[in-house]
């Protein structure tokens, strides 16, 4: 797999925004919502867009691969909000001022607690020892996925820390058919110090869908590695009708991964769009389960990887229909 830029920050949208005072189509009890104009943001033209490389922007919540307690670890996304008092005078300060600039932060008591091993992202800028709030008043950050932890069960079900492996979501391999998808087993290892996007039967209402509520179907999809075939031109009208009438249109958004390293994303709710809207891209392409080796280890464990074993080598015409 092609490696590319590491999701630890919010990403900027390609395209200019403006703020509508009208409900979100994204998030519910959210009364505006950010939408794209026409001109095409400086940060995008800066970074070259029109030679990046673009990606589907998957529809899921962000992980992170790292070192905890000295072995390769999952870690689930979990940014520092701030606590009720502070949002009150963010908000207010938002509303009098139209804008979230030159608001003062007390990052030792406006906070709300994070549990011990949290981390701050990457390149969260620091002040006094302390990590600084980002322009929406959110600190970035990462907790260990912890077996046995309730709250992230399905990021737990896709891991096996005594195998030392991740369920994974990948570009098949098969040079007659550059549609297929692999579901395996892949070393935490090989991933260290990669973001991916955790996605199934119970993450953001399942848009592709995986699995049921009887038998969930979760796994983790590193980014950037699907990519977009023939993406349209950076331009706001070319774009909208290629989400509109593309079959390759069928995703939440793209993803451009530059060669400075900078990313650049749109999202359908940017353009006015609707998501999901019908069958998604990735839920119609085949998929193939191959675990190799680990298929024999992994039979013997218990969870997701263990129930996937007797499908190993099984090939499906679509990624929806893979069942255990």
């Amino acid at each position: 797999m092609r490696r590319l830029g590491s999701v630890q920050q919010k990403i900027p949208c390609v395209f200019l925004t403006d703020v509508k005072e009208e409900a979100s189509r994204k998030r519910e009890h959210q009364q505006f919502q950010v939408v794209a104009t026409e001109n095409v943001n400086p940060v995008a033209l800066e970074a070259n867009v029109d030679c990046a490389f673009a990606t589907e922007k998957l529809d899921g919540t962000c992980c992170y691969v790292a070192l905890y307690q000295g072995q390769p670890y999952l870690w689930a996304r979990l940014d520092r909000k701030p606590n009720k008092q502070a949002e009150k005078r963010f908000k207010k300060h938002q509303h009098t001022h139209k804008s979230c600039k030159d608001f003062s932060w007390n990052v030792e008591e406006d906070f709300k607690t994070v549990p011990e091993p949290w981390i701050p992202a990457h390149r969260v800028k620091h002040s006094n020892g302390h990590p600084i709030p980002d322009e929406h008043g959110h600190i970035p950050g990462w907790v260990p996925v912890q077996k046995g932890n309730k709250q992230y069960c399905w990021h737990s079900s896709v891991v096996d820390y005594e195998l030392g492996v991740a369920l994974v979501l990948k570009p098949g391999c098969d040079d007659d058919d550059d549609d297929l998808l692999e579901i395996t087993a892949l070393p935490l290892a090989d991933l260290q110090e990669q973001t991916l996007e955790l996605i199934g039967t119970n993450v953001n209402g399942n848009p592709y869908g995986l699995g049921s509520k009887k038998q969930p179907i979760h796994c983790l999809v590193p980014h950037g590695s699907i990519p977009v075939r023939n993406p349209p031109p950076v331009n706001f009208q070319l774009l909208r009708s290629w989400f509109q009438e593309n079959c390759e249109g069928r995703v939440e958004g793209i993803v451009w991964h530059c060669n400075d390293g900078t990313l650049i994303k749109i999202h359908r709710h940017h353009l006015g769009l609707r998501w999901p809207d019908g069958e998604t891209r990735l839920a119609s392409r085949p998929a193939v389960v191959r675990l190799g080796g680990a298929s024999v280890a992994c039979s013997s464990g218990e969870g997701l990887l263990s129930w996937f074993s007797p499908l190993n080598g099984q090939r499906f015409s679509q990624l929806q229909d893979v069942q255990l």
